[in-house]
C-alpha cells in the first residue's frame, strides 16, 4: 500500500476490519463463514500490508469461493483497503490544472505505450479534474465515474493510439516493427505470440489479423481504464459521504443476488452464463433426490407383520414397491415487460435440465397462450424470437392474465395429466382484466402439483393492479427474485 494508507490501516484494529470486511461480502450475497475470516485474519498477518496487490490476492484466495464473485470482492475490498487517503499522488504531484483535451492526450499515449501505470494515474488526474459533483464544503460533495468517462469519452482515444502504434519503426510505439512483430503486451512489452502471426515469409507484421489484435488489445485497456475511474470515484467519494453509503450503493451484488426485475443488460447477460454452472449443480440435487425416492415409502402394515418376529419392535422396514418414472414439467410463461427476463432466464435453466424430465413443454403468453417449444430447445435470442414468431398477443398488448389462462385451457389443456408439474412464471399484474381463476383452477386441478413463481418481492404482492393474493389463493406462490431463490425452489419443491 501507500505509505499513508498503510499507516491509516496499521492504526486501527486489523481485526475488525476484517470482520467488517466480511460482513460486508455477506451483504453483497457471498458465503463468507467464520473459518473464512479466520483465514484472512492468518493470510493478512502473514503477508502484512504494505504491499496492496499481494494482499488483495491473498485474501481473494481465503475469501472468494464461488466464480463470478471476484468484482464484488474487488469492489468492497477497494473500500476497506483504500490505496490511499484524499487526493492521490499523482493529482499532488501535478502543476496546474489539466482540460479535457490534456487528458485525452495523456490517454492516447498511456494506450499506445500499454502501461497499466499510467493508465492509473491518469485516471486519478481525470476523477479529479473532471469528476467532481456537488457543493464543496457542504458534505455533499462527492466523485461521479459516469461524468468523468462522459467527458473524456476514453473511447474516442483508440484511433489515435493504434495510430501512434503504427507510427514507424523509429517511433516510440512502433520501435521493433518488421523485425520483431507488433504485438505488445498489457505491461508495455511485446507479446509472445505476435512474431509467430505476422506473415513468415515477407516480415511484415502488419497484417489485418495483428492489426486486429492491436485493436483488442486497446479496447481492452479502455475498459481497464474504465475500471481504474470507477474505484478511484468509489475511493474519494466513499472518504467523503461514508464507506456504508457507497457499498449500499455502488457497489453490486453477486450473480446469484441479482433481482431479476432491476437488471440491467449486462447483468441479464451474466445471468445467461450462469445457466450452464446452476444446471449442473441442480442436475447433481435432482438425481439423488431421485435415487432416495426409488426406494419408495415405507409399508406399514407389512412392517408390522414382520415385527411380530421381533416381539413387535420394527428393526427392519418394509418399503412399498415404488413407482419409477421421471414427471413432466410443463412452463406457463409471462413474456410481457420487464418479466420478460425472468422468464427467458428460467427458460434457458428448464432446457438445460430437459434430460431430468420425461417431457418439457414451454408455453408464452402476454394475453394469448402460444406454444414455444420448439423456439427454447432451438435456442437464440428468446425474447426476440418468440415475439416475431410465436402469437402471445390477440387485440392489444397488456398483460391479461385471465385472457391467457382461458386460452390455455381451451387450446392447450392436454398438455397437463396427472404426472405433470406446471409452474406458472410471472408478476400477477393483470391490468384490472378479469382474473380467470376457473380456467386456472382447472389446470391445478389436472396437474400433479402447481407452483407460480413471482419475481416480486411479497411485500409488493396486491400493490397497484397486482393480483397475486388472488392467485395465491389457487395455486401456491413462491416468491422467486433471484438466481439463489430459483435454486432453492428447484433443489427442495420441484417434484422429481
Amino acid at each position: 500500500m501507500d505509505d499513508d494508507s498503510g499507516q491509516a490501516a496499521a492504526g486501527e484494529d486489523l481485526a475488525g476490519r476484517l470482520v467488517a470486511f466480511a460482513t460486508a461480502l455477506r451483504s453483497k450475497g457471498m458465503r463468507v463463514g467464520t473459518s473464512e475470516v479466520v483465514d484472512a485474519g492468518q493470510v493478512a498477518t502473514v503477508l502484512g500490508l504494505e504491499d496492496r496487490t499481494l494482499l488483495r490476492e491473498g485474501l481473494a484466495a481465503a475469501l472468494v469461493r464461488r466464480g463470478g464473485q471476484r468484482e464484488v470482492f474487488d469492489m468492497t475490498f477497494d473500500l476497506f483497503f483504500p490505496s490511499g487517503v484524499g487526493a492521490s499522488a499523482s493529482v499532488a504531484e501535478h502543476d496546474g490544472p489539466l482540460d479535457t483535451e490534456d487528458l485525452r492526450d495523456l490517454l492516447v499515449m498511456a494506450l499506445a505505450d500499454g502501461d497499466l501505470r499510467t493508465l492509473e494515474q491518469i485516471a486519478e488526474l481525470a476523477v479529479d479534474a473532471l469528476g467532481t459533483v456537488g457543493t464543496p464544503g457542504t458534505g455533499s460533495t462527492g466523485w461521479s465515474a459516469f461524468q468523468t468517462l462522459d467527458r473524456m469519452a476514453p473511447q474516442t482515444a483508440i484511433a489515435g493510439a493504434l495510430a501512434l502504434r503504427g507510427a514507424g519503426g523509429d517511433g516510440a510505439a512502433g520501435q521493433g516493427r518488421g523485425g520483431s512483430g507488433s504485438g505488445r503486451a498489457p505491461g508495455g512489452g511485446r507479446s509472445a505470440a505476435a512474431p509467430a502471426v505476422g506473415g513468415a515469409g515477407d516480415g511484415d507484421a502488419d497484417t489485418p489479423f495483428t492489426d486486429r489484435l492491436e485493436r483488442d488489445e486497446i479496447r481492452r485497456l479502455v475498459e481497464a481504464f474504465r475500471q481504474m475511474v470507477a474505484s478511484e470515484a468509489r475511493r474519494r467519494t466513499a472518504e467523503s459521504r461514508g464507506r456504508d453509503v457507497i457499498l449500499r450503493h455502488a457497489v453490486r451484488s453477486t450473480n446469484e443476488h441479482v433481482d431479476f426485475l432491476s437488471a440491467n443488460r449486462q447483468q441479464l447477460e451474466e445471468l445467461r452464463v450462469a445457466v450452464g454452472p446452476l444446471s449442473r449443480r441442480l442436475a447433481t440435487r435432482l438425481s439423488a433426490r431421485r435415487r432416495a425416492s426409488q426406494r419408495g415409502r415405507i409399508d406399514v402394515r407389512r412392517t408390522m407383520r414382520r415385527a411380530l418376529s421381533t416381539g413387535g419392535v420394527p428393526i427392519v422396514p418394509v418399503h412399498a414397491r415404488p413407482h419409477p418414472g421421471r414427471p413432466e414439467l410443463v412452463l406457463l410463461c409471462d413474456v410481457s415487460g420487464s418479466v420478460a427476463g425472468f422468464s427467458a432466464f428460467t427458460m434457458l435453466l428448464v432446457r438445460a435440465l430437459s434430460d431430468q424430465f420425461s417431457k418439457v413443454r414451454v408455453f408464452a403468453f402476454v394475453n394469448a397462450t402460444a406454444e414455444v417449444t420448439d423456439i427454447v430447445k432451438d435456442g437464440g435470442d428468446l425474447a426476440e424470437r418468440i415475439a416475431a414468431e410465436a402469437r402471445v398477443t390477440s387485440w392489444h398488448t397488456s398483460s391479461d392474465y385471465g385472457e391467457a389462462f382461458a386460452d390455455f385451457a381451451e387450446h392447450h389443456l392436454d398438455a397437463v395429466g396427472p404426472r405433470t408439474s406446471v409452474l406458472v412464471l410471472g408478476d400477477a399484474r393483470n391490468n384490472n382484466q378479469p382474473l380467470g381463476l376457473p380456467a386456472l383452477a382447472a389446470v391445478a386441478d389436472r396437474a400433479r402439483r402447481t407452483f407460480w413463481l413471482n419475481p416480486e418481492h411479497p411485500t409488493r404482492w396486491g400493490l397497484g393492479d397486482s393480483v397475486a393474493p388472488e392467485y395465491a389463493q389457487v395455486v401456491p406462490m413462491h416468491a422467486c427474485s433471484t438466481i439463489a431463490q430459483l435454486e432453492a425452489f428447484v433443489g427442495r419443491l420441484l417434484p422429481t
